[in-house]
């Protein structure tokens, strides 16, 4: 990943700025952050990720996408931040910045190179490794902020085939391990109201298919079985590499995995329960996995009866 250490971008204060080329609706005290994402054909690259975070909080300040132009805009209150850039094929790219008030600090055309192809994990059997793992979701609290919460207990792993094609990879979640930092509200979560853990107490992914798409990206396909119900998920998973590292050396690799699901295909019709005065989040939850694995060995294969 490519990390700067200071934004050298073009810097002006939006009252001398005169012809600006972006126009956004700046709050008082707020400063303009603009940049332009080109391919490294010098292409427009629209849909690029972009992350801000601040340095002293590390709390997202900011998050989208380029448009079909390859710009994003964004206002900012004063402080110092990091930015995150990442499209899918190419390399990550990250930068350090401050930004004060009633300054439109332009990063100008920033072109981002296409991901160098990683080496794929070795094949085998590889177990997730729960200290170093995070199940993590979002949703939307109906008329307020997100609800952010994990899973803490869960098991799995992949099989890594010799063609990465024809890998699995399966998960088992605990559904009454769920957190979202409040009490009451997790004790919901686990009600029939929501997860109804009792009659359903695991929640389990099973792949059919990887898709490559480039890069050092993945379509991992597979069926997603939650609250008695099985729908289809697609999981867009990046590849983040093997090392040989912690205790005893071990073999380990990386991935990092996203989907977004929706409450009612699991029938937790949130539309009956927001009529019933109890809707605690909304319709779609964002899935986010940070995964780490340790290898386990080259498959045996069976014997012959």
């Amino acid at each position: 990943m490519m990390v700067l250490s200071l934004l050298r971008g073009r810097r002006s204060k939006a009252a001398s700025s005169g012809g600006a080329r972006f126009t956004l609706p700046v709050p008082p005290g707020a400063g303009t952050l603009t940049c332009e994402v080109i391919d490294p054909m010098g292409q427009p690259l629209g849909g690029a990720e972009i992350t801000i975070t601040s340095q002293e909080s590390s709390r997202t300040v900011a998050k989208g996408t380029t448009d079909l132009f390859g710009v994003f805009v964004a206002a900012l209150p004063p402080g110092d931040y990091r930015l995150l850039m990442t499209a899918e094929g190419m390399q990550p790219a990250s930068w350090t910045f401050g930004i004060a008030a009633g300054e439109t600090l332009s990063m100008g055309r920033v072109q981002l190179d296409v991901a160098r192809q990683l080496e794929p994990p070795a094949p085998g059997t590889w177990l997730f490794d729960p200290p170093h793992t995070a199940i993590r979701f979002i949703a939307r609290h109906v008329g307020m902020a997100n609800v952010h919460g994990r899973f803490t207990s869960f098991e799995g792993g992949v099989r890594v085939a010799p063609s990465v094609e024809d890998s699995q990879v399966e998960i088992r979640i605990d559904a009454a391990s769920i957190t979202t930092g409040n009490k009451t509200r997790d004790n919901h979560l686990r009600s029939a109201d929501f997860l109804d853990v009792e009659n359903y107490p695991y929640i389990h992914f099973a792949s059919k298919r990887f898709v490559y798409r480039g890069g050092n990206n993945w379509t991992v396909q597979g069926g997603l079985t939650m609250h008695g119900v099985s729908r289809s998920v697609s999981l867009d998973t990046q590849y983040l590499g093997a090392v040989n590292g912690g205790y005893g050396e071990e073999l380990r690799c990386a991935a990092r995995a996203t989907a977004e699901l929706h409450r009612e295909d699991y029938t937790l019709n949130w539309r009956n329960m927001l009529a019933r005065g109890i809707a605690i989040v909304g319709p779609t939850v964002q899935l986010e996995l940070d995964i780490q694995t340790m290898f386990q060995g080259p498959d045996t294969p069976t014997p012959p009866e």
